[in-house]
């Protein structure tokens, strides 16, 4: 699958399940350790911007922490980052080559993906529904570019969990969370 494909596909799918989100789950908790629902779609938002500027030949600044997006703003907020987002890349204005383009892009989706599946469980939209093809490709890129020192517990600063071994005949989106240190048994009633 080309990378711009995957990515547009990524994209398409977290507007989805944004857009499904009520505004009654902002404070619900997610299986992405500490965020709330609220927070995991301002994060989305906030990587919109920041992917927007690698895509534009800008280095992200993540240093920074992201602003709350308002319930009334969550769908229409995403929805212009992944428009600016898109027309970086169709731009070609990233200054990467190709091969870089290629990872960047994959990681993008990837990134995605995971949060996808973050906030469907979150808010009980069915994980099985998220694009499998989707899930594939991130799995694949994640297992071949996430290296191990970024993983461990959230106080020790690790951005990525350790795996959770899981069957590989589970279904392909609960792979990839668990790839990212998720547990797919998670619910928002035992995180409660």
């Amino acid at each position: 699958m080309a990378s711009i494909e995957l990515l547009e596909r990524a994209l398409a799918q977290t507007e989805h399940l944004v857009a499904a989100v009520r505004p009654e789950q902002g404070d619900d908790p997610t299986p992405c350790r500490s965020w709330e629902v609220g927070r995991l779609i301002s994060h989305l938002v906030y990587d919109l911007g920041e992917f927007t500027a690698r895509a534009s030949g800008r280095d992200p600044d993540w240093s920074g922490g992201f602003p709350d997006v308002l319930p009334e703003d969550w769908s229409p907020a995403f929805r212009s980052g992944a428009d600016l987002l898109l027309h970086a890349w169709r731009a070609g204005g990233s200054g990467l080559d190709e091969e870089r383009q290629r990872f960047t892009l994959s990681q993008q989706a990837a990134e995605l993906a995971v949060h996808d599946w973050d906030l469907a469980r979150a808010t009980a939209q069915p994980t099985a529904s998220l694009d499998p093809e989707l899930a594939t490709a991130s799995l694949a890129w994640a297992q071949a570019a996430l290296q191990p020192r970024f993983r461990g517990p959230e106080a020790e600063g690790k951005v990525f969990g350790t795996e959770v071994p899981l069957s590989v005949d589970a279904p392909i989106q609960d792979r990839l969370a668990a790839f990212f240190g998720r547990d797919p048994a998670w619910t928002a009633a035992a995180a409660s």
